[in-house]
């Protein structure tokens, strides 16, 4: 036996499992070679391998298999806007609006509202009563006009005044692009302020605000009761509408009766309109009547034209975040009196 020491080399090596440390035998080097592994795919990869999978399957079952995840999708978004969405208004309208904020109007029960007719454009509220001092349309240029909007704001102040827990509300939009971004609700509180509130300054002044964004009476009068709840905490026990004389039945009748709101908690107080324009005042009335006979909440036709042309500068209205408890009245659009129930039902 050669008991020669034979070169390391000749000596046979041993076998090694692919698993150690990735690598195995070659027998034709003879020494251990790496084995390659096969690369991972990127998510891109994966996508697309997927895709492509997907487009060998048959027709049927792709058109299914879509159909079925769509409705899916659909429920589940439907479900959390159920269980989260209503929610997340509604707290963040008594959180940040009520509760964090603490509001002087929080013990007033009444509300007073003024619906405005025109935009006060003068520099200067010294002659309010002079039809050069508003924007007019032609079917207000009548003489004594603007007379008769003074004697809105007054009737309001002075209805303010007598109910010791109300909100006076003057209420109306930027409703006329070439009087500019100046509202018909703040052309009232200006003209108010430059009377001294008539009188009435140390009672009503400082309940008084505003509601900028109604375009129609309908408006007027459901944006206000919005206004009452965002400034409030609650809804008002009581309303009275201060408009033109000819105008009660829409208020008194048609709107209070559109939003079903009890008519022994509801008043009117009608001012007069200027002389010369009476007889062709009443004669609108009616057609206006008309309309929202059929159209009770102006959602239609020639009433939602009318609010789209009293939007000149695309205002974004805030309601129903204020008042999420009737939000419904502000997607509703039927001929039927809204049916769901509301703060005021008894």
């Amino acid at each position: 036996m050669d008991t020669q020491r034979r070169p390391s080399f000749l000596w046979p090596l041993p076998m090694q499992n692919s698993q150690d440390g990735g690598r195995d035998f070659d027998i034709e080097v003879g020494y251990p070679r790496r084995i390659r592994r096969r690369k991972s795919l990127t998510g891109l990869q994966r996508m697309a391998y997927i895709v492509r999978r997907y487009q060998k399957l048959p027709a049927p079952f792709v058109v299914c298999a879509s159909l079925s995840a769509s409705a899916l999708l659909f429920v589940l978004v439907f479900m959390y806007n159920e269980a989260f969405g209503t929610k997340f208004v509604k707290t963040r309208t008594t959180s940040q609006i009520f509760t964090d904020h603490v509001s002087p109007y929080k013990n007033l029960d009444s509300l007073v509202m003024v619906a405005g007719h025109a935009i006060y454009t003068s520099s200067k509220c010294d002659k309010p009563e002079g039809e050069e001092s508003w924007f007019l349309e032609p079917y207000q240029k009548h003489p004594g006009q603007a007379s008769s909007f003074v004697e809105h704001i007054k009737a309001g102040v002075e209805v303010a005044d007598k109910i010791d827990n109300s909100l006076l509300l003057f209420s109306g939009g930027e409703t006329r692009k070439d009087a500019g971004p100046r509202s018909e609700a703040q052309s009232y509180w200006s003209v108010a302020e430059s009377k001294g509130w008539f009188g009435k300054e140390s009672s009503v002044r400082g309940r008084t605000l505003t509601e900028e964004y109604a375009r129609d009476s309908f408006e007027n009068l459901l944006f206000s009761i919005c206004r009452f709840r965002e400034l409030t905490g609650q809804y008002p026990a009581n309303i009275t509408v201060v408009s033109y004389d000819f105008k009660k039945q829409r208020f008194s009748d048609m709107h209070r009766r559109a939003l079903r709101f009890p008519a022994s908690q509801f008043s009117f107080v009608g001012v007069p309109t200027s002389p010369t324009s009476q007889v062709a005042a009443i004669q609108g009335e009616l057609k206006v009547q008309e309309m929202f006979e059929r159209d009770p909440y102006g959602c239609r036709g020639d009433l939602r034209s009318k609010r789209m042309n009293r939007d000149p500068f695309l205002r974004t209205v805030p309601y129903p975040v204020g008042c999420p408890e009737i939000r419904g009245l502000f997607g509703y659009c039927g001929s039927d009196a809204y049916s769901a129930n509301l703060p005021w039902d008894h």
